[in-house]
C-alpha cells in the first residue's frame, strides 16, 4: 500500500497517491457522474445515447405506438402486442361482418350471440289510439314527436337542474314552442341549458354572444334568442348583418389582384369612415349595398387592366383604358369609379384623374326589357288558375303585373297592412291603400292559407321555412328567385306596368300614387310617339 498522503476532500478516506485530493472510490464516482447527463425522457441521469439523445431504456421505443419497451430483443410494447395477439384471433362474424371472437356455440361474435333486451308489447297510444309501440308518456313515436309539450317538459327540467335559472326562462320556452317544431324546440332548450350550465354569466346579453356560432349564420338558437330579447328589451341586438356585410366587402377586395389591392383596401376604409361619420352627423349614409357596388366596379376595372392591359399600377392608369373598360362593362360604372378616383388623386395615388370630363353616352331613359301583351296575358292564366304554382309567386306576379309593386314593396308587406273589410293593403311609400281586384285579392287569401299552415308568429306576410321561427322578412335572394319557374324576372314585369302607365296617363300622378320620385318616373317616358296612337291621317295625298 501507498503511503498516505493526505485526506480525501469528499469523504475524509485516506488519498495515498501523490497530487490527488479524492481517493479511489470519490475518484470512480466523478468520472461516472461525469459521463451522464440529465434523460429528456425520464429525467434521470444516466449514460445517454448517441444515436437517440436518450438513456438505453428511452431509447427503446414500440414500432407501433411509440411507447416504451422494457424488454431488450422486442420491437413492440407489451400492450400493441396483446393488442395484435387479439386482433388476429378475431374472425369475421357471418351475421355483422364486423371482426370478432367467434363462439363454438352459436358460430357468431359475442354481440350476436347475446340475446337483446325484449321489446315492449305495443300499446294503445293516448293521442291517436292506435296500437303500436309506446316512445314516451304513453305515446307513439309519430305523436311523440308531434307533442306540442316536449319543449315545456324539457324546460321544466332545466329549471329545476339550474341553481339559479333565470326569470325569463318560462316565457322563452313559450316562444320556441310557438316558433318551432317540437323536436327542434326541445333541441334549443337543451342547447340552451348547456350554456346555462356553464361557469359563465348568464346575463342575456351574454347568452346571447355565447350562442352565437361562427360562420355567415350565427345558428337557429342565437337567431331565437336574439328576437326573444330584443322584443322584449332584454339585450340589444347582434351586429350580424354588419359582419356579413363585411364578409362581402372582403371576399371583393380579396378578389383584386395584388399590386393594385392596398389602394381598393383604403378606398373601402374610406367608404366605411364617411358612413361612421354620416350616422354620427344624421345626414345619409351610403348603404352597404352601394359600398359593395362601388367595391366591385373597382375590382371588376382592376381585373381588367391586370388581364387586358398589363399594368400592374393605378398611377399609369389613364382615360383610354376606362374607357374601354367602360365600353365593354356599361356606362353605369362610370360613377362608381369616378369616386374612386377621386378618392386616389386625394391620396396621391394618382397625378390625374382618368375620369374626369368622362360622361354616360347614349339615352339615359328606360331601355330594360317589358313583355309583350300575349306574354302577359299567359302569366295572368298562370297565376290565377294553375292551382300547382306557389302561393308566394302569384302573389309577387300578380301585384308587379297588376300594380307595379316591387320587391321590397312585396317582401316588406305584413299583416297589419292588410285590410279585409274593403279588400286593400298597403304597400310602401304609397300615400294610400291598394285596392285590389279579385284576382290579387285571391293570392293575397292563398297566401294567408300559406301562412296559417306553418303556424308562425312572424308579422310579415310572405314567410318561408327559414323565417318563420323569427321576425326577419324574406331575403331578397328568395323573392328575386320567385319568378325564375315562370321564366321572367320581377323586375321585368313590374317595368312592363310602369312603362304602360306612365306612358298612358299624367307621369306625375303615376309617381304620387306608387310613392315614386318624379324623376324617376319621367325616366320611363318614351322618346317617340307609338305609331298606333296617332289619329289617322285625313290630308289630301
Amino acid at each position: 500500500m501507498g503511503k498516505k498522503q493526505r485526506d480525501c476532500v469528499e469523504c475524509s478516506a485516506p488519498v495515498g497517491i501523490v497530487g490527488r485530493e479524492h481517493c479511489c472510490r470519490c475518484a470512480r464516482r466523478r468520472r461516472h457522474a461525469a459521463a451522464k447527463a440529465r434523460c429528456p425522457g425520464c429525467g434521470r441521469d444516466r449514460v445517454l445515447q448517441e444515436t437517440t439523445g436518450r438513456c438505453v431504456l428511452c431509447s427503446r421505443r414500440c414500432t407501433v405506438c411509440g411507447g416504451p419497451v422494457r424488454a431488450r430483443d422486442a420491437a413492440v410494447c407489451g400492450p400493441c402486442r396483446r393488442r395484435a395477439e387479439r386482433t388476429a384471433a378475431k374472425s369475421p362474424c357471418p351475421r355483422c361482418g364486423r371482426p370478432g371472437f367467434i363462439r363454438d356455440d352459436t358460430g357468431w361474435c359475442g354481440s350476436c350471440s347475446r340475446p337483446g333486451p325484449a321489446k315492449a308489447p305495443p300499446r294503445v297510444c293516448r293521442s291517436c289510439g292506435q296500437l303500436r309501440r309506446h316512445a314516451a308518456r304513453g305515446l307513439c313515436s309519430r305523436c311523440w314527436q308531434r307533442d306540442a309539450d316536449r319543449a315545456h317538459i324539457r324546460g321544466d327540467h332545466l329549471i329545476g337542474e339550474l341553481a339559479d335559472p333565470p326569470d325569463w326562462l318560462p316565457e322563452f320556452f313559450e316562444h320556441v314552442a310557438a316558433g318551432h317544431v317540437p323536436s327542434r324546440a326541445a333541441r334549443l332548450v337543451g342547447a340552451l341549458g348547456r350554456l346555462l350550465r356553464d361557469e359563465h354569466s348568464n346575463h342575456p346579453q351574454a347568452v346571447l354572444e355565447r350562442a352565437r356560432q361562427p360562420g355567415r349564420s350565427m345558428g337557429t338558437l342565437a337567431r331565437a334568442l336574439e328576437d326573444f330579447f330584443v322584443q322584449r328589451g332584454l339585450a340589444l341586438p347582434t351586429d350580424q348583418a354588419e359582419r356579413l356585410a363585411a364578409g362581402r366587402r372582403q371576399r371583393r377586395i380579396d378578389a383584386v389582384p395584388d399590386p393594385l389591392r392596398p389602394a381598393v383596401h383604403q378606398f373601402a376604409e374610406h367608404m366605411l369612415t364617411s358612413q361612421r361619420r354620416a350616422r354620427t352627423a344624421g345626414t345619409r349614409p351610403r348603404t352597404d349595398h352601394t359600398i359593395e357596388k362601388a367595391l366591385a366596379a373597382v375590382r371588376d376595372l382592376a381585373r381588367y387592366l391586370v388581364r387586358e392591359r398589363g399594368k400592374l399600377d393605378w398611377s399609369v392608369v389613364d382615360g383610354h383604358d376606362v374607357e374601354a373598360f367602360v365600353a365593354a362593362a356599361g356606362s353605369s360604372r362610370i360613377s362608381l369609379l369616378r369616386n374612386f378616383f377621386r378618392f386616389a388623386r386625394h391620396r396621391r395615388i394618382v397625378l390625374i384623374d382618368p375620369t374626369r370630363g368622362m360622361t354616360r353616352s347614349g339615352s339615359r331613359g328606360f331601355t330594360g326589357t317589358t313583355l309583350t301583351l300575349d306574354r302577359q296575358r299567359v302569366l295572368f292564366r298562370r297565376w290565377t288558375t294553375d292551382t300547382t304554382v306557389h302561393p308566394h309567386e302569384a302573389l309577387l306576379g300578380l301585384l308587379a303585373l297588376l300594380h307595379a309593386a316591387s320587391n321590397v314593396e312585396v317582401r316588406m308587406l305584413q299583416i297589419r297592412d292588410i285590410d279585409t273589410s274593403d279588400h286593400s293593403i298597403r304597400m310602401g311609400r304609397r300615400p294610400h291603400p291598394v285596392p285590389l281586384d279579385p284576382a290579387s285579392w285571391a293570392a293575397v287569401e292563398r297566401v294567408l292559407a300559406h301562412r296559417e299552415a306553418l303556424r308562425t308568429r312572424n308579422p310579415h306576410l310572405v314567410v318561408t321555412r327559414g323565417t318563420k321561427a323569427g321576425r326577419q322578412p324574406a331575403s331578397s335572394a328568395y323573392v328575386t328567385h320567385l319568378l325564375d319557374l315562370a321564366g321572367v324576372s320581377p323586375r321585368a314585369v313590374r317595368c312592363t306596368r310602369l312603362a304602360a302607365l306612365i306612358n298612358s296617363t299624367d307621369p306625375k300622378l303615376v309617381a304620387a300614387a306608387l310613392g315614386m320620385n318624379t324623376q324617376g318616373a319621367m325616366f320611363y317616358l318614351a322618346d317617340q310617339v307609338d305609331n298606333g296612337r296617332l289619329p289617322p291621317d285625313t290630308t289630301n295625298p
